[in-house]
């Protein structure tokens, strides 16, 4: 089973670390004690949208950036790889070639 918490954890400590900096560094930006944060990472703690927010900007990295991340490791979790996302056609086969040929 995936947990939400924890893939955000993750993408979190992995933009964390990518930038070399600390948990007391980015805790003290963010105004969030060191050990939730830590928790937050861990997967141990669901953070509110406020939290993500503030720990998305002592980072520097954009909550939307943090999502579509935290996105993309679900839906490799849960096997649904890009190919398996089908976005409908909406004009039917029948209907798109008769407007092909009035063209």
């Amino acid at each position: 089973m995936v947990l939400l918490r924890q893939e955000i954890g993750d993408v979190l400590r992995d933009a964390r670390r990518q930038q070399g900096r600390t948990l007391r560094e980015v805790s003290s930006v963010a105004r969030v004690s060191l050990g939730y944060l830590s928790e937050v990472e861990r997967g141990q703690k669901e953070a509110s949208s406020e939290l993500l927010a503030s720990i998305c900007g002592a980072l520097d990295v954009p909550l939307s950036s943090v999502l579509h991340e935290v996105s993309e490791r679900v839906a490799a979790a849960e096997n649904i790889g890009p190919a398996a996302v089908r976005v409908p056609d909406t004009v039917p086969d029948g209907l798109a070639g008769e407007l092909a040929g009035a063209a």
